[in-house]
């Protein structure tokens, strides 16, 4: 069965990671294994919200999303998104962007050092609103108490989020735009592309967001109508096509389930310019990682048992946070790739861990609940 469900993943990978050192050698074998680790750890709740909106679909639009939908995933967002974000930084054409990458790494590489201010500032700004509306939000099941909880009651607050958002990006550009005349003595107004990129960044996700949400919206919509004519159709001595009633509430979970894909895809491929700026390693990373998410929904789909490690998901958000923050950071000095990448990977490991004992404490708790429940009935 695992083989089965991974087994396409572990060709990936092994294809990827030769590619790799043939491309530039062991350091590029370690970026991508990083990389692809990254990409896993900020799907992971990505895989289990697919998943669940997945089982309700019927077999064929699971196909097609798990075709379609991981060749628009894999190919449009991870391969093809990376060389846009260049191009249109760097002010060039995508197959310029690509034939730089691939012939003149060190014009290539320049080109993306100059850009990363504005690559940094956008994705920080991205990165950073999907952090703080996480945490901002009251939950029943919260990981770190002392944190989560006096932040949830502040996020009563209406536009909290966007607010914090706003005056981290004036701190950071109005920081930075005092170094605005020292770049090879030319005249380069950091602050004000800062600004610029940030807010672009910002109004991305609430665009993105608003689609989601929209999207949703229509999901459940379509859900209640459908009961309604099935609750109509049962009383009227009348039978409705399952094929029907799967097409009309389907097309909706699909285009839902594409928006919120691409939006995760876009949380790891921001995240990756944090580790590197090589689109070829990017690529390689994000691509092996994204089969793995493909995998691991299928997995859940299938079986469904990852579901009680209910940390992952604070997890996966507290390093969004990291790497929004590293961003920011990154603008102005240099932080090292390795640490980078290992922040997340030690964060999802953690909550990864206290969702184990979380779930160890629970199955005791019940046992001995049991072992009451026995001697006070006299068995």
């Amino acid at each position: 069965m695992l083989l089965k469900t991974f087994g396409w993943s572990f060709a990936v990978t092994a294809v990827g990671l030769v590619a790799a050192v043939f491309y530039g050698g062991w350091e590029a074998f370690g970026i991508v294994a990083i990389l692809s680790v990254l990409e896993i750890s900020l799907s992971f709740d990505n895989a289990v919200v697919n998943a669940g909106i997945l089982k309700k679909m019927n077999a064929f639009w699971q196909k097609i999303f798990l075709t379609v939908g991981v060749l628009i995933a894999v190919f449009g967002m991870r391969l093809v998104f990376p060389v846009v974000i260049v191009a249109i930084t760097a002010k060039m054409g995508p197959i310029e962007a690509v034939d730089l990458a691939l012939n003149n790494k060190d014009r290539y590489q320049q080109l993306v050092t100059d850009a990363h201010p504005a690559i940094a500032a956008f994705g920080g700004m991205f990165l950073l609103m999907i952090f703080l509306d996480f945490i901002f939000e009251d939950r029943d099941i919260q990981w770190l108490r002392w944190i989560e909880r006096p932040l949830a009651k502040l996020g009563k607050v209406d536009m909290l989020s966007v607010c914090v958002s706003l005056v981290v990006l004036l701190i950071t550009s109005f920081t930075f735009a005092t170094h605005a005349h020292q770049h090879g003595g030319a005249h380069v107004d950091k602050g004000q592309t800062v600004l610029i990129a940030g807010i672009a960044g910002l109004i991305t996700y609430m665009i993105v967001g608003g689609l989601s949400g929209y999207f949703e919206d229509r999901l459940e919509e379509e859900e209640e109508r459908e009961h309604e004519e099935e609750e109509e159709a049962a009383r009227s001595g009348k039978q409705r096509s399952a094929v029907v009633l799967a097409g009309q509430a389907a097309f909706f979970m699909f285009l839902y389930l594409e928006v919120l894909d691409a939006s995760f895809s876009f949380d790891g491929v921001i995240g990756a310019f944090a580790i590197t700026n090589d689109i070829v390693l990017m690529a390689l990373g994000l691509g092996i990682g994204a089969m793995y998410v493909r995998s691991l929904t299928v997995y859940l789909v299938r079986q469904g048992t990852l579901d009680d490690y209910v940390y992952l998901e604070h997890g996966a958000h507290y390093a969004i946070g990291a790497l929004a923050v590293i961003l920011m950071v990154t603008i102005q000095y240099e932080i090292n790739e390795v640490i980078t990448g290992l922040v997340g990977v030690v964060l999802i490991a953690w909550s990864f861990w206290s969702s184990v004992r979380r779930n160890r404490v629970l199955e005791a708790e019940e046992a001995g609940t049991g072992e009451k429940a026995e001697i006070s009935s006299g068995v």
